[in-house]
């Protein structure tokens, strides 16, 4: 039975960053990704802001070595190149040296290229092959394909914006039962039309920068991304000596059963989620150091995760923030993204600010970390919750 669920490798491309080093970069600098869509051609191109990353297809495939003409979705394109840092990080050669596994999450699949297909589809029968291959899983395939484990365990999760963090998840219990050796987890979106034009029959997109946890926020801005971790048993650890940036400590998956697209206003799933999360750990609440935050800017959001951290660490709430004030919300990517800052925070002992705060939320007294922090971090505890109420919480620590 595997002890710890070392992280040997990360990869992250996000609208602040094109690798794990730009994106840290960002995050201490304050250099923001939020901005009017550009890239897509749509009616909200000036009612909304968002976070695109600035490669576009035709740059990824180049840098990926893919022939230009070859239709795979932006979201496929985003996995690969994230998940080829996260690999070339760890210095893995050869993905097949062990039991290797794949878990990706993604919201929107290949919905980029349906689009692009889709007023062809009625009239032609040219890319028919093309839309009916560009399912959620589509992208976890070519992914697969791309770095030779397409005869490995490869799976999809699509459970909203909780997707990476579950993949992260079922990836580490799969090490520690022993099933798998090595998982590649983590999670990819891009921007379509759907996503835009559904989140704004929601109503909860700002036309301005999102303000996670402040009193006036307006609600969310929609992101890009692509980041993966390489998690490894111990065994395959010191078969290879290999480096470890962090552990999977502890995990917690819950659901509140509240509503479709919002979540218990006394946070009720996010509570249980972290009351799980602790009791894989071994670590009480007293033993978090920083809290990165869901923190979506949205008024159900934040007001359901700041009474779920007051219920859970009662007067001694640890630092906490959100980082989607940089990258926007980046969906079924947002447990992903933040594991690697998560991580990354562990590393340099950083808080990371919340950008955009102005004014206390009158619910409670509860206050965001605003300014980068220097502080000797061991435990961080990172927030994903879900459309249909699945919430999930994650602890990355420095010890197994």
């Amino acid at each position: 039975m595997c002890k710890g669920v070392a992280i040997t490798g990360m990869g992250a491309i996000s609208a602040i960053g094109n690798n794990v080093q730009e994106n840290y970069d960002a995050l201490i600098s304050g250099k923001i990704g939020i901005s009017k869509i550009s890239k897509i051609d749509t009616v909200h191109k000036d009612d909304i802001m968002v976070g695109e990353i600035e490669m576009t297809n035709a740059e990824l495939k180049k840098k990926l070595g893919i022939a230009d003409e070859d239709a795979i979705s932006r979201t496929a394109l985003l996995a690969m190149l994230a998940a080829d840092e996260a690999l070339s990080q760890a210095g893995i050669t050869d993905v097949n040296d062990c039991e290797t596994g794949l878990i990706s999450g993604t919201t929107v699949g290949g919905m980029d290229q349906s689009e692009k297909y889709y007023f062809e589809y009625f009239d032609s029968d040219k890319n028919w092959g093309h839309i009916n291959g560009l399912h959620a899983g589509d992208s976890t395939q070519k992914l697969a394909a791309h770095l030779g484990l397409a005869e490995s365990f490869v799976s999809t999760i699509s459970t909203a914006c909780s997707s990476a963090a579950n993949a992260i998840m079922l990836g580490a219990r799969m090490i520690k039962s022993g099933q798998l050796d090595r998982v590649i987890v983590g999670g990819t979106d891009s921007l379509s039309k759907f996503t835009i034009n559904g989140f704004k029959t929601l109503m909860i997109q700002s036309d301005t920068y999102n303000t996670p946890f402040d009193d006036e926020r307006k609600g969310l801005n929609l992101g890009e991304a692509a980041a993966y971790i390489i998690l490894e048993s111990d065994k395959i650890v010191e078969r290879n000596n290999r480096e470890v940036l962090a552990y999977v400590k502890g995990y917690g998956n819950a659901n509140d059963a509240f509503h479709q697209t919002a979540s218990s206003e006394n946070g009720d799933g996010a509570v249980l989620a972290m009351e799980k999360a602790f009791q894989v750990s071994g670590l009480n609440p007293s033993d978090i150091d920083y809290v990165n935050a869901h923190g979506t800017a949205t008024p159900n959001n934040d007001l359901s995760e700041g009474r779920a951290l007051l219920r859970t660490f009662g007067e001694n709430v640890p630092e906490f923030s959100s980082t989607k004030a940089f990258t926007g919300h980046t969906l079924a990517v947002a447990g992903g993204i933040e594991a690697v800052y998560s991580v990354l925070a562990l590393q340099n002992n950083i808080i990371y600010p919340n950008l955009n705060f102005n004014t206390p939320m009158k619910e409670f007294d509860l206050l965001p970390q605003t300014t980068v922090k220097q502080k000797e971090l061991r435990n961080v505890l990172s927030n994903s919750f879900g459309f249909g109420g699945n919430c999930s919480t994650l602890i990355f620590s420095k010890e197994a």
